[in-house]
């Protein structure tokens, strides 16, 4: 609790600065195309969906900060079984605009499980144990139209294990479409 509040203090002196019309609010959705990487894996990617809100702290013509809150659908799939891994994940995106609308997207990740299961080819499900957070890292491009919409596409490269034994951790490719107020 002591990290959380400590968190929010900085963050609230960090973008003290920022001026009223420097701020966007927005919301998104889209694809996520996941699977797990490890040891001795031969595993399918599982489509699943995120969706949420963002607020997009302009710093500069050229450089925001965007934090967002999504609620995203991770897993994997192979021959016997679907793992289905749903998280609260909070990325934090530095965003530099190289021209006009085009943006250079990077940042890091936090994630909360939410859920997880595996279902059986045969009807029945298991508890796969996924950690209860996966820390990870994002690369990303994003366009922004004038009318306020925008897309994005990004790669999410888990850091942290979800699970230990076999040691495996998360993977995607999203792409996102958005509007910002």
């Amino acid at each position: 609790m002591m990290k959380k509040t400590v968190l929010v203090i900085l963050c609230i002196i960090a973008f003290s600065g920022v001026k009223a019309q420097q701020v966007k609010f927005g919301v998104k959705a889209g694809l996520n195309v996941a699977t797990i990487h490890g040891d001795n894996l031969n595993t399918d990617s599982r489509l699943g969906l995120h969706a949420g809100g963002l607020v997009e702290l302009k710093l500069s013509d050229s450089f925001s900060i965007q934090p967002e809150v999504l609620y995203s659908q991770m897993g994997t799939e192979n021959d016997a079984n679907k793992l289905k891994i749903d998280y609260i994940s909070l990325p934090v995106m530095a965003k530099y605009y190289i021209v006009d609308g085009f943006s250079l997207e990077v940042g890091p990740q936090i994630s909360f499980l939410v859920d997880d299961v595996v279902k059986t080819n045969d009807g029945g499900s298991l508890d796969p144990d996924i950690e209860n957070y996966d820390l990870s890292a994002n690369l990303g491009l994003g366009y922004q139209f004038k009318q306020g919409l925008f897309v994005q596409t990004r790669y999410n490269l888990g850091l942290t294990a979800i699970q230990e034994n076999p040691d495996i951790k998360n993977g995607s490719f999203q792409i996102s479409v958005g509007y910002q107020f």
